[in-house]
This record gives structure tokens, sequence and C-alpha cells, in this order.
């Protein structure tokens, strides 16, 4: 539903706004003893079991197949003893157990080019472009700004999760904009915490279709899994409680579109895309929540981080950065013209 603000202070930069991606704190993966739990992506629809434990728990293959062996591999709710299982794109995984071999872990690749805005002892500032995926994972092992990262900055490795190491917070491959990265267990410690407690401050910006009736407003739906599709988000009762604040900067009648900055009071994957396509205002450009239309042509969704603020873990003085839109999003707006309200 929409819970209109009215009235409300004009928005404040250093409000947090998680990412769509998004968009909880990435937890590092528990060591031995604890467990770790994962949803089947389509990537992995069909594979062996031992072949998904090994990828999705960055251990070696025989180490899969031993967790397996011992019962420390469950789908759906059962254990499942057989390596050469086939799992299937939805399924619940659950591993138990599970170590992670010493040398694990996403690999340097000196070909991943990083653009690097802000850089202390304790943290990394990146801009990451369109298309490029934040981290290693099922079906993308490499190429992705991580690998980039290990190789310009490879005193990252062993900070939070093993296979995650540094990162905190993500954005979805077709997101661009600013993200945040620990170059020190004291930096990343600080970093989650201020995802917790909503002290960092991120601000995106997105064209929506349509036009709003109300300029201010809050999207309040719990999101979960889609029914329909396992691999996307949606709108659902029995979902995690999420909150996106929206603010309409501008909008257009031909095509009839709205310019609108977006912040989060939660964060989940998908958030912003999922929550404005539940109320009629998918983001131009998104395939995947009904947003590629013919009367704009865009390859990729409209949605930027353009705003990024945190307190430095360690000298506590407060960091700001803007990023501006990337060319191809300003040039979409060139080609509409003049907004008329």
């Amino acid at each position: 539903m929409i819970d209109p603000v009215d009235p409300v202070d004009p928005v404040d930069p250093v409000d947090p706004v998680d990412p769509v991606d998004p968009v909880d704190p990435v937890d590092p993966v528990d060591p031995v003893g604890h467990e770790m739990s994962e949803t089947i992506p389509s990537a992995l629809d069909g594979e062996r079991l031992d072949r998904v434990v090994a990828l999705l728990g960055a251990v070696s293959r025989n180490r899969a197949a031993t967790a397996i062996d011992a019962g420390a591999v469950w789908v759906d709710g059962a254990p499942c003893t057989h390596r050469a299982h086939r799992v299937c794109t939805g399924e619940e995984l659950k591993i138990t157990d599970l170590s992670r071999d010493e040398k694990a872990g996403p690999e340097p690749d000196a070909d991943v080019s990083v653009s690097v805005t802000y850089a202390d002892d304790e943290v990394i500032v990146v801009e990451k472009p369109t298309g490029m995926i934040v981290h290693p994972g099922a079906g993308n092992e490499s190429g992705t700004l991580l690998n980039g990262l290990l190789a310009s900055h490879p005193e990252i490795r062993g900070v939070g999760s093993s296979a995650r190491p540094g990162i905190v917070h993500r954005l979805d491959r077709g997101t661009s904009g600013l993200l945040v990265v620990a170059r020190t267990q004291a930096a990343y410690d600080s970093l989650v915490g201020q995802l917790a407690d909503r002290s960092m401050g991120r601000r995106y910006v997105a064209l929506a279709w349509g036009r709003f009736e109300e300029l201010r407003g809050l999207v309040d739906a719990p999101i979960g899994r889609s029914p329909r599709d396992r691999t996307q988000m949606a709108v659902v009762a029995s979902g995690k409680e999420a909150r996106t604040g929206y603010e309409v900067k501008c909008m257009w009648s031909a095509p009839e579109v709205s310019l609108v900055e977006c912040r989060l009071e939660t964060g989940r994957t998908h958030q912003i895309r999922v929550h404005l396509a539940a109320i009629g205002h998918p983001l131009v450009g998104d395939d995947a929540y009904g947003g590629s239309r013919p009367a704009i042509d865009a390859n990729r969704p409209f949605l930027h981080a353009e705003y990024l603020a945190f307190d430095q873990p360690d000298s506590g003085e407060r960091l700001e950065f803007n990023s501006a839109l990337p060319e191809e999003l300003t040039g979409l707006l060139e080609d509409l013209g003049a907004p008329d309200a």
C-alpha cells in the first residue's frame, strides 16, 4: 500500500537508502558448526548436488561430498545423502557443519577494471558500472567487481566472509553507482553495524513508468520469493517487512514516466524494483518486473545509486559521496525533452 507522507521535510541526503540488490548487509558464512542456507538459482537447475554444494559453499568437490555423506546437506527440509541428486530451481538448500578449504575463495583478476572514488586505510568507495556483478556466485565465478578488487587491494582477503571478502552491501547487475568495501575487519564490523542501524546514507534515482498521484509516499509491503518465479522477488503476505520511501522530482506525458528519488527504510532484495512495480510504476528498462516497453529503448533498468554517506570506521568522520548519472541514462532523459510537471 502507499502511505502518503504529508507534510514532510525535503529529503535529507544523509537518510539511509539501501541498495536494490541490496540488500541486507552481506552476512559472513559461518565456520564449522554453523549453517548456511541458499535458494537454488536457475543457473544451477539440474546440476548434481555435490557440485552445487561446492559452488555455493566455496569448498572443494571432495569436501562437498564428505558433507553430503555425513548428512549435513538438506534439500527442501529433508537430508539428502545422494551426491548425484539433481537439484531444481527454487529448492531450499541448507548446509550444516561445512568448513571451508583453507585456500577457498574468489581469485584476483587484474583484467577487471575497478573505478575507485575514494580510499583510505579502512575503506574503499567504488563506482560500479551497469552489467558488472559485485561478487562471484553460481554461474558467475570470475570477472566480478570483487575479483578486480582482490587484484588491486589484496588486503581485503580475510575481511568478513571468505566467499565475499570486504563486501558489506551489493547492487544488482543492472544497477550502477556507489558501493563501499571494507579493507579491515574493524571497518567491516563498523559498516555492517551502520547498515543495521540505518545510519549509512544511500540514495537512488529511478525512472519509473506512469505519473504518480502522490508526489511523496511510502510503500509498506512485505517482500519474499515470488511463488511464480523463484528467481524473482514479489510482494507476498509471508515475506519480510519492507518499506520504501519515494519523492517524485519531475514527470513527462509522452510517454508517461516519472523521475523518482528513493530511500529504503528496510533492505530487501530488489526492494525498489519490486515496490515500484507493485504500485504500478515499474522501472524503465527492468525486464524482470515489467518495465521493458517499446516507448523507451532502454537496455538496462533505470536505477542508479547516486549518493553514499557513512561514518569513517576509525575517525568517525562523516564521509559523503555523489555519483552523476552515467551517459546512457542521461541520454534517455535528454531524449524525453523538458518535463511537464
